[in-house]
């Protein structure tokens, strides 16, 4: 009975966690979705102004509404990243229970102030936006931990997380259809916020108040205790060995934090683990920066863009335009398939190395990226290439590439943070990495007001600049 229930435990994690990654953490990228409802809410629409060409029709330019669009999706996108360094010191320090009761509260006061929020309050998406970007990165930070949990399947595990993440998005363009079935953006999110129940209800139940140890200790339990009363239990008993004879029942013996406290000198101290600041200095990580922020600038560009180019490819059609913005959303959805091959090849690959007896565990899991990080550049600069064609039609073969490329480009920087530096640094040293390149990505703001300026909406040259970059990466 108790070898049943922990295993039904363990399996119930991983899966409400992916459920919770796919409908909460990274809907802010479904921004080109939720623009089409705001601009249709009249939202900033006092920025758009009329003018009489030659022959006396009047034209309505709205290209300060559309720069007042890209500069909230700008801020929150850099919130994403540069607050997680925060938010990464806070799960090492704290755990995480206290990092999702923050979460929790950033995302139900989010999605409260875009229900109350109105075309008179327009400026409110500025922090609303913000904010579900925030507490949805938390929300994600404190589930990749799961994967150890499932140690031969751990980078598959991690990726998929990072897939169900890229996924997420598609809420907007479930939020989009149903506007379009008058149902209200009021309504909406106010059901989003009532969602944050389900939240509490997974802390307290299905996660540990502080991290799941890795290696896996034997005897290792965590949430609510199986076979014993209701209390919270957060120590340990199960140990991912491939074998349910090792797996047995612990009596609780003492308080959890206590027992806690014993199991985390086994896999946060080890003699010989680099300092923080070492791992920081290290060229893993400096490369790891740079691979990360150039492709992520990309991205962010593309889609903070996707709206206005494809009123210019579509020459303002709304139904086409419509049309194209749900195609793009909806090849987001299939983010959360894309992204497992990446922990696949990393995890299949590591066996290899170890059938050929190069080194030990780590340096075998820092062999299995190699190929990973590889194909990553790859995909991105092909992205950019097919992004940069002025063809309507190409755009549906650029939004599978791009949802491709971000899904190995996410799950592969979190596979390779877990792998490459210790366990016990990982929040501090993936929050760091996530600001630094969010500091990149401000970029997209000056690049999009460019585009929209001199360039006549015509992103082709930023396209080829992006494309050059990455061609010297894949090089490098």
């Amino acid at each position: 009975m108790g070898v049943r229930c922990v295993l039904v435990q363990r399996w119930l994690t991983m899966v409400t966690g992916l459920l919770e990654c796919m409908c909460f953490s990274g809907v802010v990228f479904g921004w080109a979705s939720l623009v089409f409802v705001l601009k249709a809410d009249g939202y900033f629409s006092s920025l758009c102004t009329n003018h009489t060409d030659g022959n006396g029709t009047v034209n309505t330019d709205c290209s300060a509404q559309d720069e007042q669009f890209s500069l909230v999706f700008t801020i929150a996108s850099f919130m994403n990243n540069f607050m997680t360094l925060l938010n990464g010191f806070l799960y090492d320090r704290y755990g995480t229970t206290v990092a999702r009761l923050l979460a929790i509260s950033l995302y139900t006061s989010a999605t409260l102030m875009i229900a109350f929020s109105s075309a008179a309050t327009s400026i409110l998406l500025f922090p609303a936006l913000s904010l579900v970007a925030v507490g949805g990165i938390l929300l994600m930070v404190t589930n990749m931990q799961v994967g150890n949990l499932f140690s031969s399947r751990r980078s598959t595990i991690i990726t998929l997380y990072n897939g169900a993440f890229d996924s997420s998005s598609v809420i907007f363009l479930i939020v989009k259809l149903l506007f379009e079935r008058d149902i209200s953006l009021r309504s909406m999110f106010l059901f989003l916020s009532s969602c944050s129940v389900l939240h509490l209800l997974r802390t307290f139940l299905l996660l540990p108040r502080k991290h799941i140890p890795y290696p896996l200790p034997d005897n290792y339990t965590y949430g609510l205790s199986c076979g014993q009363s209701s209390s919270y239990s957060v120590e340990g008993a199960v140990g991912d060995r491939g074998s349910n004879a090792e797996i047995r029942n612990i009596r609780e013996d003492s308080a959890p934090c206590r027992l806690e406290d014993k199991l985390q000198p086994q896999t946060e101290t080890h003699t010989g683990e680099d300092s923080f600041w070492q791992c920081v200095f290290s060229k893993f990580f400096l490369f790891q920066l740079l691979w990360l922020s150039v492709m992520q600038l990309r991205h962010y560009l593309f889609i903070g863009t996707l709206n206005p180019n494809l009123i210019r490819l579509t020459q303002g059609d709304p139904a086409l335009v419509s049309q194209y913005t749900n195609a793009f959303a909806m090849t987001q959805l299939c983010g959360v398939l894309c992204a497992p091959w990446n922990g696949l090849i990393m995890d299949r690959h590591k066996r290899a190395q170890h059938n050929k007896k190069h080194g030990g565990d780590r340096e075998a899991d820092l062999r299995s990226s190699v190929l990973s990080l590889s194909l990553t550049v790859l995909q991105c600069v092909l992205f950019s290439v097919s992004a940069a064609l002025p063809l309507l039609p190409a755009q549906y073969f650029t939004f599978c590439l791009q949802v491709l490329n971000r899904s190995f480009l996410y799950g592969g920087n979190a596979a390779f943070i877990i792998i490459a530096f210790p366990a016990c640094h990982f929040g501090k040293l993936y929050g760091l990495l996530m600001s630094l390149s969010a500091i990149v990505s401000v970029l997209q703001y000056p690049f999009f007001t460019l585009v929209k300026g001199p360039l006549e909406g015509d992103p082709l040259y930023v396209s080829n600049i992006a494309c050059g970059h990455q061609y010297t990466e894949t090089m490098t």
